[in-house]
């Protein structure tokens, strides 16, 4: 299985771009969705990148990654789910029964 990792250009070439994830640079291949500016985030799969992403959709998918992370070493991921907390779960749209 292979898990998608939100990086942000910092530097960009023809066909691969300097990305950064906290502490981690890689070099990032960049064909599949094109040269883009310093500060475009990016899904990033096996030093590939494959979708764009707005900065508000990187920051959700990185506090899930972490999540699984402190699951799996047993804390609390609360605080990572504020807006989730106390609040009733909603069917989608297109899940909802037609009145």
């Amino acid at each position: 299985m292979c898990i998608g990792v939100p990086m942000e250009v910092i530097e960009s070439g023809p066909c691969w771009a300097w990305c950064v994830d906290g502490e981690q640079r890689r070099r990032v291949d960049m064909r599949l969705v094109g040269e883009q500016p310093p500060g475009t985030w990016v899904l990033v799969f096996l030093d590939s990148a494959r979708e764009l992403m707005d900065p508000g959709e990187a920051q959700r998918v990185r506090d899930a990654l972490l999540a699984v992370e402190l699951a799996l070493a047993g804390e609390s991921v609360d605080h990572l789910f504020a807006d989730l907390i106390g609040r009733e779960p909603q069917l989608p749209e297109h899940l909802r029964a037609k009145d």
